[in-house]
C-alpha cells in the first residue's frame, strides 16, 4: 500500500505519507493525523445531512475519485468511513483514505485498460457496491462513481433500502442486498430528492466498462443545482452549526458581537478570504446563506436566539479539533466548482449576520429525470437567470494553486 501512497503525493485531499516500515511483527504506515470520518459526522448530525452539505461534499468527493483515477488506480471501497475531514486549517477539506483494495486499471505507459472479466468475488463494502460489482463483473471507473452516488443518497435519505437485511451467512446477506438493489429503481431510490441525483446514476450506468467518465459533467449538474437552490459555498456544514451551538451551551457569550445586549446568535461566524478578493466576497457581505430550513434533524430544530435546548451527540469524542471554541473556523470557499481545492491558510475570521444562514428561497422539485443522462438543465425560470449568472461569475473566480499542501 505504501507504493500506492507514493503515487498520490502533493495532492489536495490525499494525506501525506510520513513513514512506513516494519516494527516488530507489524507492517506500519504513518500518515497525517486527520479529523472525523463522514460516517462519524453523519452520526453526529443524527444520521441525516442537508442538501447543501451533501452538495458541498459531493464536489470534493468527485474530485478525489477523479484524482485517484487519473493515477491509473481504482479505489474499490468508496464509503463514508473512507472519507475524512482535515484538522485545523484543513478542517473543511475532504480526504480520501484506505487504499488497501486499490487496483491499477490501466498500464501507466501504454494506457492499456484491464480486460473485462466476470465471475469475480465482491470486493469492497456491499452496502455501497455498484450493481455490476454484485453481478460479479470486474470493477472499473464507473463503479467507484456509482458507489459514491449511493453514499450521497445515504447522506440525504438517512439510510439505503438494502440496509438491515438479515441472513445466516455473509454470502446470503450479499445476495439479499444484491436482490434488493436490483429491485430498487433509480427513480425509487431518488424519489423526493432533486432530479440531478437520478441523472447522476443514469449517467454512471450508461458508461461502458472501459469508458472514461465525464467528471466535469457530474460536478456541473450538482453545481447548477447548488446555484439554483440559492446556496453559498461557505463551508458551513451541518456539523459546523451543531458544534457552534453546543459550544454556545458550554460557554454562552455575555454579549453577542453585532447584536443587542442580552441576545446571542446560535449560528457560527463566516470566514472571509484575507488575501484574495473575488466577486464572491460581494455576496458574502450579506452573511452566510443556505442552511436548508425545510430540513430538521431528529435531535431537534435549530435553536433560536436566547433559547438553547441541549442537543446530544452520538459521537463521544470530537476529533475535528476546535469545536469547544466559541468561534467556528470555516475555510474560504475556493474548492467549489473550480476543479481544485481550498487553501485555508489564507483565511481569517469575519462575522456575518445570523439570519443570513437561512436558505434564500424554497423551490419546487421537478419530476424524476428522463432516461437521457445528459439532458439539458437550461429550462429554468426566467426570474432566476440574473441571480444564476451573478453567482456563476463569482464561483468561476474561485481559483487557487494546484499544490495546496501545508509543508512541515
Amino acid at each position: 500500500m505504501s507504493s500506492t501512497h507514493d503515487i498520490f503525493v502533493l495532492a489536495a485531499g490525499i494525506p501525506n505519507l510520513r513513514w512506513f516500515g516494519v516494527e516488530g511483527d507489524y507492517n506500519v504506515l504513518v500518515i497525517d493525523l486527520l479529523g472525523p470520518s463522514l460516517e462519524d459526522l453523519f452520526n453526529f448530525c443524527s444520521r441525516k445531512l442537508s442538501l447543501k452539505s451533501v452538495l458541498m461534499l459531493a464536489d470534493q468527493m468527485i474530485n478525489r475519485v477523479e484524482f485517484f483515477h487519473s493515477k491509473a488506480f481504482l479505489h474499490r471501497d468508496i464509503k463514508p468511513d473512507n472519507f475524512l475531514m482535515g484538522l485545523g486549517r484543513r478542517a473543511n477539506q475532504v480526504y480520501i483514505i484506505d487504499y488497501g483494495l486499490a487496483k491499477k486499471y490501466r498500464d501507466s505507459s501504454t494506457h492499456q485498460h484491464i480486460p473485462y472479466r466476470e465471475n469475480k468475488n465482491l470486493t469492497g463494502t456491499a452496502r455501497y457496491a455498484s450493481m455490476n460489482t454484485h453481478l460479479g463483473i470486474e470493477q472499473s471507473r464507473r463503479d467507484d462513481l456509482e458507489s459514491l452516488g449511493f453514499v450521497l443518497m445515504y447522506f440525504l435519505r438517512g439510510s439505503l433500502p438494502w440496509q438491515g437485511l438479515k441472513a445466516g451467512t455473509k454470502k446470503q446477506k450479499y445476495e439479499k442486498i444484491s436482490e434488493k438493489k436490483v429491485s430498487t429503481s433509480i427513480e425509487a431510490l431518488c424519489r423526493g430528492y432533486p432530479t440531478e441525483f437520478a441523472s447522476y446514476f443514469h449517467y454512471c450506468r450508461s458508461l461502458r466498462f472501459d469508458d472514461k467518465p465525464d467528471y466535469a459533467y457530474l460536478k456541473r449538474i450538482f453545481r447548477d443545482l447548488f446555484i439554483r437552490e440559492g446556496f453559498q459555498f461557505d463551508y458551513v456544514f451541518d456539523w459546523t452549526i451543531l458544534k457552534y451551538q453546543q459550544s454556545q451551551l458550554t460557554n454562552p457569550p455575555a454579549r453577542a458581537l453585532g447584536l443587542g445586549a442580552g441576545t446571542s446568535s446560535p449560528l457560527p461566524p463566516a470566514i472571509a478570504n484575507a488575501d484574495r478578493h473575488t466577486a464572491v466576497e460581494d455576496t458574502r457581505a450579506a452573511g452566510l446563506s443556505s442552511m436548508d430550513s425545510s430540513r430538521r434533524r431528529a435531535s431537534g430544530p435549530l435553536m433560536s436566539s436566547g433559547n438553547y435546548a441541549k442537543q446530544k451527540s452520538p459521537v463521544a469524542n470530537d476529533h475535528s479539533g476546535g469545536s469547544s471554541s466559541r468561534q467556528v473556523g470555516v475555510s474560504s470557499s475556493r474548492d467549489a466548482f473550480a476543479g481544485s481545492d481550498v487553501d485555508p491558510q489564507r483565511s481569517r475570521t469575519a462575522y456575518a449576520s445570523p439570519g443570513a444562514l437561512q436558505k434564500n428561497s424554497s423551490r419546487q422539485r421537478s419530476p424524476i429525470d428522463s432516461a437521457d443522462p445528459k439532458r439539458s438543465m437550461s429550462a429554468r425560470n426566467t426570474s432566476h437567470v440574473k441571480n444564476y449568472e451573478a453567482a456563476l461569475k463569482g464561483i468561476e473566480g474561485l481559483q487557487f494553486e494546484s499544490d495546496e499542501r501545508i509543508h512541515y
